[in-house]
């Protein structure tokens, strides 16, 4: 069976990638390309299936400067066609997991009953750690969608830089997370490569496999 992407594609649209730091702000992603890197997010895996996070699309101009005068005037935060706003949930209640085994019975057609040992499992794990823990937990959860995100632009040959370059009580503050019990944590701007940015040509600099890879 042939893979759905090629070995050879993915690894050049992974070399391709990088940080970028000057886009082109005459170039808007179309909607078609836009559309399945929103489905990207929500596609993406979570600890428990608990999806403990709000991905925020911020499209208002205004409210990108905003959060430009947040990002340590940084201009990606405007320039890029798109911004996302990577946040997760300050901590994680038994009503989160009733949440989602409602979701799951109905989605798979069954009673939510015959999920209560997948139910009982969850609250205990969560009722063993402190709100903290579990904010902490959530946090690490979300960075996983940064990834899915970033590579899945790469595969679509969309530019982007990701960012923890953020005051986070300011992007609370402008977003009002914080009346959704959520805390901003990095944020993604996706669009296009300038011609002119020097970043662009550089090499990529990681180091060998055997310094990071080991087989046991």
């Amino acid at each position: 069976m042939n893979s759905p992407v090629s070995p050879q594609t993915l690894l050049a649209q992974l070399h391709w990638r990088y940080a970028t730091k000057k886009f082109d702000t005459t170039r808007k992603i179309p909607a078609d390309l836009w559309s399945p890197l929103e489905e990207a997010l929500v596609l993406t895996p979570s600890s428990y299936g608990l999806q403990p996070w709000k991905f925020v699309v911020v499209t208002d101009a205004a409210l990108r400067q905003q959060l430009k005068g947040a990002s340590w005037n940084q201009a990606q935060i405007t320039d890029a066609s798109h911004l996302v706003v990577f946040t997760a949930k300050k901590t994680t209640t038994p009503a989160d997991v009733n949440h989602l085994i409602q979701t799951t019975a109905q989605m798979r057609g069954i009673p939510p009953a015959a999920l209560d040992q997948y139910k009982n499992m969850m609250l205990g794990s969560i009722r063993a750690q402190s709100a903290d823990q579990l904010g902490n937990w959530n946090s690490r959860q979300a960075y996983i969608a940064l990834g899915v995100l970033l590579t899945s632009a790469a595969l679509l040959g969309l530019d982007a830089c990701p960012m923890e370059g953020i005051s986070v009580p300011d992007y609370n503050q402008i977003l009002r997370l914080d009346a959704e019990g959520l805390t901003a944590l990095c944020v993604a701007t996706v669009g296009y490569r300038a011609a002119d940015d020097k970043y662009a040509e550089g090499a990529k600099v990681r180091y060998p496999a055997h310094e990071v890879l080991a087989h046991r």
